[in-house]
């Protein structure tokens, strides 16, 4: 079985350094991707929506797995053939891009966040790959989330990126490191608000916990 190496392959966007701000050129990859919005009053935590999402997303993402696992020899789903032989890959890590509409997205303030979660995804990932993906997920767990998933090629290029270490809360100093940086060097931010969870939050020690924050430049 053929297997892929996602997290060394791009290692240089997966494993920061958490001692100095980095600038990388981030090229265009494909996402298993869903959108939405922390309801007034609530966090990411405890967002009902949030939890729908993050359900369906995992799902798809597990599924696309499973399904080059378990692939026979030049399968064939509603489409062309997509290779020859079962691919075992990681899932990758969840990422998230924040921003508020009509306003400086602010971290120190969480209140009417938008947000995109999203899963990277191999380029042996087809579009109809992914569409065969969600009608497995309709069948074997459906919920709404599902009707919300998209498959896109996101381009970042380049970008700012620190690892931060701790809890979430502690994040805006290390934003303060990034935009320093930038105001240094001549750099302008623009785009989203970039973060990509190494840790598991329900599992890991707060102090422990690794995040990594990302932020387009001109």
């Amino acid at each position: 079985m053929e297997k892929l190496d996602l997290k060394k392959q791009f290692k240089f966007l997966y494993a920061p350094s958490a001692k100095k701000v980095e600038v990388v050129d981030v090229p265009a990859l494909n996402f298993a991707m869903i959108d939405g919005a922390i309801e007034p009053g609530q966090g990411p935590g405890t967002s009902p929506l949030f939890q729908e999402n993050m359900q369906a997303l995992y799902g798809a993402a597990y599924t696309l797995k499973f399904m080059l696992k378990q692939r026979k020899e030049n399968a064939v789903w509603n489409g062309p053939a997509v290779g020859n032989g079962p691919v075992d890959y990681p899932v990758m890590a969840l990422e998230g891009l924040w921003w508020v509409e009509d306003s400086l997205f602010d971290i120190h303030k969480p209140g009417n966040w938008k947000y995109t979660v999203m899963i990277m995804q191999p380029d042996l990932i087809t579009p109809e790959l992914f569409q065969e993906a969600l009608a497995q997920l309709r069948k074997k767990k459906p919920g709404p989330g599902i009707e919300r998933l998209r498959f896109e090629r996101f381009h970042e290029g380049r970008s700012l990126q620190l690892l931060h270490v701790g809890p979430y809360s502690e994040e805006p100093a290390t934003v303060a490191r990034m935009d320093a940086f930038a105001q240094e060097h001549g750099y302008n931010l623009h785009g989203k608000h970039h973060e990509i969870y190494l840790g598991n939050p329900l599992r890991a020690d707060p102090a422990k916990l690794k995040t990594i924050l990302r932020h387009p430049i001109m």
